[in-house]
């Protein structure tokens, strides 16, 4: 057996080229069921959300039903869903929120867009956010946190919590990158005030583009919906009239989805459960047959059980090692990269 690395001019351990995967794991798993219930709405041109028979409400209630809360509201998108959660929750002008500095720009955006101030924290070998990092970051002005789960892996969210709580803080888990995680035996989302999915085309289960927002919390929960559509009250006249609301309505920017995405969510949701099977049962067999680390650690997890296996991440001690471990997996044929270099931009990094 031939003991030189590729790069040192030995074979490549993988001879055939690795296919490029278009999107997330969700589009790798569109199928007849997702071509179906497109064609079916199509046909019956049912594509507005408020109607009896609503996709969207179904894929709702069958979200909440999944993640064991009480109410969840499908918007347009991620990003969307984080808005309304922070809406729901009354942030606004005058408000800081602390967030990591790993994380897709959304998360800070949602934050600019209900008028509140983004305040970055730093991150730790979780790769989510740093519970004393967090702490550290605290003002007078801080009204609300956003651990965000990246990659599939939820942060260390009890300790994140206890510091919240000692503060008074609201608490919204940014799930979009980690549908169906779980921590200690609860899904993730459903452990802060508020949740939120990302239906992106590059996330596990996908509807092109969609979210949702979730919440034990009713009056949380009936915000959301006003910040999700500002003609909600009519929309929902006959339904509510009997009841009517407990907060005061108010209009605001318009996340509603629509029936067709309501129907693909739904038909992705029921696969859900195969996919993370089939994601974990890989990172354990991948795991187990490392090598003790030499150079690296690998990525703290707080609860290996409820990791979602769609990564497996490596802290190289320094940037230079980093880049020789990127050069020799390449060479090997498993194409590979540093962040900030040339042909290789991290979308997930706070540099300045």
């Amino acid at each position: 057996m031939e003991n030189r690395l590729a790069i040192d001019g030995g074979s490549p351990a993988i001879r055939e080229p690795i296919p490029a995967a278009g999107g997330g794991l969700g589009v790798q798993c569109i199928g007849d069921a997702e071509i179906e219930v497109v064609t079916r709405l199509l046909k019956a041109g049912q594509l507005f959300r408020h109607n009896p028979d609503s996709q969207v409400r179904a894929f709702e209630r069958e979200a909440a039903t999944w993640l064991g809360v009480e109410h969840a509201l499908m918007v347009n998108s991620g990003t969307s869903a984080l808005v309304c959660a922070l809406a729901g929750l009354g942030i606004g002008p005058g408000d800081e929120v602390v967030v990591p500095a790993y994380t897709y720009i959304a998360t800070a955006a949602a934050v600019v867009a209900v008028g509140a101030v983004p305040v970055i924290a730093e991150i730790d070998d979780s790769l989510g956010l740093d519970p004393a990092g967090f702490e550290a970051r605290i003002t007078p002005n801080t009204r609300a946190v956003v651990p965000v789960y990246m990659q599939g892996v939820p942060a260390r969210i009890s300790a994140i919590l206890d510091v919240a709580r000692r503060h008074g803080l609201k608490v919204v888990e940014d799930c979009c990158q980690c549908i169906g995680g779980a921590y200690r035996g609860r899904k993730a989302g459903a452990w802060g005030d508020a949740g939120a999915w990302s239906l992106n085309y590059f996330k596990i289960i996908t509807c092109g583009e969609g979210g949702l927002v979730f919440t034990d919390d009713y009056r949380l929960y009936e915000r959301a919906c006003f910040a999700s559509d500002p003609a909600l009250p009519m929309w929902m006249r006959e339904t509510i009239a009997t009841e009517g609301w407990e907060e005061a309505p108010f209009s605001a920017n318009c996340f509603r989805t629509s029936e067709l995405l309501g129907g693909i969510a739904r038909a992705q949701l029921a696969k859900l459960e195969g996919i993370l099977r089939h994601t974990r049962s890989l990172k354990r067999t991948f795991l187990c047959a490392l090598e003790e680390p030499r150079g690296y650690t690998r990525q703290h997890v707080d609860d290996p059980e409820g990791d979602c296996g769609i990564s497996a991440a490596f802290l190289v001690r320094d940037a230079a090692l980093a880049r020789r471990y990127a050069q020799a997996l390449t060479a090997e044929g498993l194409p590979c990269g540093t962040a900030h270099n040339e042909g290789f931009p991290d979308r997930h990094i706070y540099r300045f």
